[in-house]
C-alpha cells in the first residue's frame, strides 16, 4: 500500500487487519498466544507485511515497559468540564494502578509541542477530546493505544470512541422550547470545527424543521463571554423578526448572550428564553438561573478510561452513548403575546 513518505503505524495495521491496536501489539510483540487466535495473528502479520510496517523498537520497548501512565489531551482548561473529565478518568485509573497526566492543548485546538520531548517519557495510552485532536500528531499520541472522546465513531481512524448523547440533548432543548410555544429560534453556535458541535446543530435543525411554522437562524461565536456577547447582540439586532428563544452551544456562550440581551433592554425569559449546554457552576450563578443540558463530565472521564483499559487488554470497549439531561430553570418561559 503506497503511503508516500508517511510511515505506516500500528493503527494502520490494525485497520487493515480489522483488529484493535492492542491485538497488533500482542501479535507483533509475540505475546498473542492464548489471547489472540492463530488466524487473527496471521492476518495481523500479513497486514504488517503488506504495509511495510516496521515497529519503532525504541518506542515499543518504552511502551511495553508498562509505565502505567496515560495522557489525557483536552482543549485549554477554560471551564470546569474538562476538570471533571480528568477527575473521572483519574479515579478509574487509580483503581487499576495507572496514573493520568493532563495535557491541555494550546488554544484549545491546533498543533502542540511534545510535552515529553525532553524527558523521553513513555506512555501506555492516550485519551483525547476531539477538540484537541490536532495535538495528537505532534505528541505522537496517534501512534499509541487511543480513545477519542466526543468524536465521530466513523471518522476516528479506528480508535475507540466514547460519546455523550449530545444529539438527544439538542432534541430535549428543542422539545422543551416547542412545548412552551416558541417558533422563532436563534442558535448561538460555537465557532469551533468539531464533530460534537456539528451533531448539536444537525439535531436541533432536524427537530425544529419537523415542527410547523418554525424558523431558525444561526450565529457563530468563539467560546468566550465577550465573543458570545458580540455575536448575540449582532444577531438580535439584525433585520427581521426577533427570535423568542436563543439556543446556546455552551453555558459560557449563554452568559455572553445574557449580557447582550440586557444591553438591548430585553428581559430573560419575558422577551427571550435562553438555554445552554454543560450545566457548569456558571449556570446557577446567572440571574435568572439557566436552563441547560447537564453533561456528566466525571462519568465521561470514567468511561474514557475504562475504554482505554479495554483497548490495552485487547477487549472490545463498552458501547452506547452516555445519557444527558435537560435541567429546566428560570431562563425559559412561553413567549410573550406581543
Amino acid at each position: 500500500m503506497a503511503r508516500g513518505s508517511t510511515r505506516p503505524t500500528s493503527r494502520d495495521v490494525a485497520q487493515a487487519a480489522g483488529v484493535s491496536q492492542a491485538a497488533v501489539s500482542l501479535v507483533l510483540g509475540d505475546k498473542w498466544r492464548g489471547r489472540v487466535s492463530e488466524p487473527t495473528a496471521e492476518r495481523v502479520r500479513e497486514a504488517a507485511r503488506e504495509l511495510g510496517y516496521r515497529p519503532n523498537l525504541a518506542a515499543r520497548n518504552l511502551r511495553l515497559g508498562h509505565t502505567r501512565t496515560v495522557l489525557l489531551v483536552v482543549p485549554a482548561l477554560t471551564t470546569e468540564f474538562f476538570a471533571g473529565v480528568y477527575t473521572g478518568a483519574a479515579r478509574v485509573a487509580a483503581d487499576h494502578g495507572f496514573g493520568v497526566v493532563l495535557y491541555p492543548s494550546p488554544e484549545g485546538i491546533g498543533p502542540a509541542r511534545d510535552p515529553f520531548a525532553s524527558a523521553q517519557a513513555a506512555l501506555d495510552g492516550v485519551i483525547a477530546s476531539s477538540m484537541a485532536a490536532d495535538a495528537l500528531t505532534a505528541i505522537r499520541g496517534d501512534q499509541l493505544p487511543l480513545v477519542m472522546l466526543d468524536s465521530d465513531p466513523d471518522g476516528s481512524l479506528g480508535a475507540a470512541t466514547v460519546n455523550l448523547d449530545i444529539a438527544d440533548g439538542a432534541r430535549q432543548v428543542a422539545d422543551h422550547l416547542l412545548d412552551l410555544g416558541h417558533r422563532h429560534f436563534l442558535h448561538l453556535a460555537a465557532d469551533v470545527a468539531s464533530w460534537t458541535f456539528d451533531v448539536r446543530a444537525r439535531a436541533l435543525a432536524e427537530r425544529l424543521a419537523a415542527a410547523p411554522g418554525t424558523s431558525l437562524r444561526t450565529a457563530y461565536a468563539p467560546i468566550t463571554i465577550d465573543g458570545a456577547h458580540t455575536a448575540a447582540e449582532a444577531a438580535l439586532t439584525a433585520p427581521g423578526p426577533r427570535p423568542t428563544a436563543l439556543v446556546c452551544d455552551d453555558d459560557k456562550l449563554a452568559a455572553g448572550a445574557y449580557k447582550a440581551i440586557r444591553r438591548l433592554g430585553l428581559r430573560i425569559p419575558d422577551d427571550i428564553s435562553v438555554t445552554g449546554v454543560d450545566d457548569l457552576a456558571l449556570a446557577t450563578a446567572l440571574d435568572p438561573e439557566l436552563t441547560t443540558v447537564r453533561l456528566d463530565a466525571e462519568l465521561f472521564g470514567e468511561r474514557g478510561m475504562r475504554a482505554l483499559l479495554a483497548v490495552l487488554e485487547a477487549r472490545t470497549p463498552d458501547h452506547g452513548d452516555i445519557p444527558v439531561q435537560l435541567v429546566v430553570r428560570a431562563s425559559t418561559a412561553p413567549p410573550s403575546a406581543s
